[in-house]
Order: C-alpha cells, then structure tokens, then sequence
C-alpha cells in the first residue's frame, strides 16, 4: 500500500508512523499515486483569516457575522463544539455560546487572501475551479514530470506552503473525480488530507445520508425518504429507470453518483458557482401574485450576497418545483451584469408569469449565474440605471447593517406581511 508522510514527504511503505520523522500524519491508501483530482476547503476560512490577524483570538470562540438579527457567515471550530452553523441565526448562536467573539466579515481582507491562495493552487495546475473564495477543484492529471511528484505529494506540499505563508489551514481530499472529492475534504477537518479511491467508494458510499449527494436539500431528503430510499445504497440498489420514474432526469445522476460516478470535468471556465435563494411553501401556492410575494424578499436576500461578494451576475435563473416534485428552470442573460434585487425581481418577475398559468407550486427559487467582479460592471456605458440601484440598496445595507434587518422595509414586503396578518 502507499503512503506518503505530510510532514517529511517521505513516500512507501511507511507504517503508522513515519520512520524518517517520526510524525504520524501519513497517508496510506492503495490507489494513492493514481489519483488526479482534489477539493481543497479552507478551514473555517474567515474565522481563521481573524485569528491570524489577532493572535489574542486563537484561545477563543470567534463568531463571524451580523448583529443580534443577523445570520452566523462561518464561525471557528472551538464554536462549533457548542453547536454553531454556518447561517444559524445569530440570537440562537449567542444561546448555544454566549462567551463567543462576535465580528463582523470584512470580505475585502477576504477575497484578498483569496487571491493568494488561489494563486498558489494555479502554479500547480491550469485546471482550477473555484467553488466559492474558501474552495476549489483540482485536477493534476499529467503534472507529476512538471513537479517531480505524484498529486498526492505535490498537494501536501500546497497544503503545508499555504499554512507557512498565508497563515491559515486548509484540508484536501484526493479522489477519483469531483463528487468523491468534495465529499473527502470533509471527512477530516480542520488541517486534513483524506482519500476515496475508485474501488471504495461504493462501500463508503453505501450507508451515508442521501443528503450528502450535492443538490439533494431538506425537501428532497423528505420525498427520498418517503419513498424509501434513505441511504446512498438504497439509491445505488435501485434501478436508474426507477429513479427517473420517481425524480425525472435527475434520476440518472442520482444513480450515477451513488455509484461513484462522476464524469464531469474541472472546468476553469466555471470558476465560480451561481448565487441563489429558495423557500418551500406551507401550502401549495398558484396565484401570480402570492408567488411573486414569496419571489420579492428571495431576491433581496440573493442581491445582499451578490454585494457582499464583490461579484455581479450575468444570468438570472427562476426556478419553481412542482407538487409532483419536479424542478423546471428558467433562464435569462443580461445585458448588465447584475447586483440589484431591482434588476432581479424585475426579470424574475417576467419569467414568473409565463409559469403562474394556475398549476400548483411548492417551492419557488430565484438565482444568478455567470458571476463577474462587480469593478467589471463599474465601467460599463450600459449600467447607469443598474448601478443607480445599486447605490440605493448599498445605501440600505448599510442602514441594516447598523440598525438590523428590520429598520428599512419595502413595501412590498410591508404589505405582505400585513397581508398574513389579516
């Protein structure tokens, strides 16, 4: 079996412990000098990009997010004992740890690092997909005569040099292609390296959650469930033409990756992922205009993260599920790039009526894609009433921002909430 220790380097037939140094953080797994492509995921990201900044924080709970009505945008591990997540409601993050260091995010200082770290992933290889500013894929096919090594050596060395220099951890997973990839970085973390190989992964696979297969949220993992397949294996047990009966063509990729299969490439074209923002009704919802009452505040909460990520989309996409449980999606380009929930409920709002025919709804969504950096739209002849917009809803973030969510209200939203009242 090969190993690889992530302190030395020192590759073979290592044991539990390296014999050169003594370490015992080594990597073993049969498949280990064959595999190509890795997802690394900085831990914590923000949070750490905090504690290094301030070493009196490193011994302490650190909260990155908004005020008491605000969400939690990430937090440290040492919060993550007490039951912080990642976009809990902060007043609930305070119950779980009242001693916790509260900050607000400073995603200049964090698309910064971001930039760094990528970099570094970049010198590696060509073929890098960023997920997000704290995560990408990797592929490393054909680069062992370029960096002398294996990926899985060349990875750990990235590992180490990111934490020498950056001053923060990442963790890595190793694996046949993008699904197992994903699913590996985040088996051992923080500071982790782990590894699916094509041979396991099935029986790894096989008892976890369907809510571990991307795509598969809350609603999904109900109706799944339902029908009675509640692990992967359940799924990889079950026919394809069974699992297109029940979930349409998504039955296909669901077969697929509860096998192990994933054929899609890293593609350096899609280096960041789409925006988006969805609920699923109490009761199933018909009427345009209930509809486009529940499609309002969604694209005020998809423009505040448009903004705070410093990005701007080229394409707004609709999506609506049926209560049969099928996804349609509608899609259309823009002239502009957009920031705005003005721009997004407006070409929401007119791919919303073509679909508002009286068939039943139970789930609608409203998203952005093609993401650019927003200094990209600054500069365009065409964006004078998109960044007028921006300028009024900046200037309401920032409202928000210090007096909470509630002090400025749309009326819009007023008149809907006025309306469930009644």
């Amino acid at each position: 079996m090969s190993a690889l220790c992530r302190d030395c380097f020192r590759r073979g037939d290592l044991g539990r412990r390296c014999p050169r140094c003594g370490s015992p953080r080594v990597i073993a797994h049969d498949e280990l000098e064959q595999l190509s492509i890795a997802h690394m995921d900085c831990d914590a990201f923000y949070a750490s990009v905090e504690k290094r900044d301030d070493p009196s924080l490193r011994d302490h709970a650190v909260i990155v997010g908004g005020g008491k009505r605000g969400v939690v945008t990430t937090c440290c591990y040492i919060a993550r004992i007490s039951g912080v997540r990642s976009a809990m409601p902060m007043f609930k993050a305070r119950q779980l740890c009242p001693q916790a260091i509260i900050i607000k995010p400073n995603f200049t200082k964090y698309r910064t690092e971001s930039r760094r770290i990528m970099a570094m992933v970049r010198d590696l290889t060509p073929l890098v997909q960023p997920l997000s500013l704290d995560e990408a894929w990797m592929d490393l096919s054909g680069t062992e005569r370029l960096h002398g090594a294996p990926p899985v050596e060349t990875l750990s060395r990235l590992q180490a040099k990111i934490e020498a220099e950056i001053g923060i951890t990442v963790s890595i997973g190793l694996a046949p292609n993008k699904f197992l990839a994903k699913i590996a970085s985040d088996l051992d973390k923080p500071r982790g390296f782990s590894v699916i190989g094509s041979a396991d992964a099935q029986g790894f696979l096989a008892t976890k959650p369907v809510g571990i297969i991307p795509g598969v949220g809350p609603a999904m993992v109900k109706s799944m469930e339902g029908a009675g397949y509640r692990t992967v294996g359940d799924l990889a047990r079950a026919e394809p033409k069974e699992l297109v009966q029940r979930f349409g063509a998504n039955g296909l990729r669901l077969s697929d990756l509860a096998h192990g299969r994933d054929n899609r490439p890293v593609n350096p074209n899609e280096e960041r992922k789409g925006i988006s923002a969805e609920t699923t009704f109490n009761d199933d919802l018909h009427t345009f205009a209930d509809l486009e009452d529940k499609l309002a505040p969604l694209c005020e909460r998809v423009a505040r993260q448009i903004r705070a990520g410093g990005v701007a989309g080229r394409v707004v996409t609709l999506k609506l599920r049926g209560t049969d449980f099928k996804i349609i999606t509608r899609r259309r380009a823009l002239p502009v790039p957009t920031q705005t929930a003005k721009t997004l409920f407006a070409v929401g709002r007119e791919l919303l009526a073509k679909e508002a025919n009286g068939r039943s709804w139970r789930l609608i969504g409203i998203g952005v894609a093609e993401l650019i950096d927003a200094d990209a739209v600054e500069h365009d002849f065409f964006a004078g009433a998109e960044r007028r917009a921006l300028v009024e809803e900046t200037a309401v973030d920032k409202l928000r921002a210090r007096f909470g969510p509630d002090a400025v209200t749309t009326g819009r939203a007023l008149g809907a909430k006025r309306t469930s009242d009644d």
